[in-house]
């Protein structure tokens, strides 16, 4: 896993944002944010920034981070997607997507990541 990897953050709470970021910049991690789908999928069409693995909370407003999952898979087939939920034991995803329950640990946060970045 290279450490200049970058994760797209796509939560629509700035806070949680925020403290999500901030972990991952403390994992030496480069991270891009966005408030929604939308802002996301732009970041991804643009692709002026390469990135690396995309971390979305299910519950955004508008476009759903499900719904945001599979646009980005037309643009980005091979893009890793890590759904962020409060309701993870319910979620089933296709193939080089995975789950992280909220509330996770940054414990948490750094294993799955890697391991999909891995």
């Amino acid at each position: 896993m290279p450490a200049s990897s970058t994760i797209l953050v796509v939560e629509d709470d700035a806070i949680v944002r925020m403290l999500i970021a901030d972990v991952l910049e403390e994992l030496e991690f480069k991270v891009l944010e966005a408030a929604d789908g939308e802002q996301a999928l732009k970041m991804v069409e643009r692709n002026d920034q390469m990135i690396d693995l995309m971390m979305t909370d299910m519950g955004l407003p508008g476009m759903s981070g499900k719904d945001l999952a599979t646009q980005v898979r037309v643009l980005r087939p091979a893009l890793p997607i890590l759904f962020a939920s409060g309701y993870a034991e319910s979620i089933e995803v296709p193939p080089g997507m995975q789950v992280i329950a909220k509330p996770f640990s940054i414990d948490q946060l750094r294993d799955k990541v890697k391991s999909m970045l891995a």
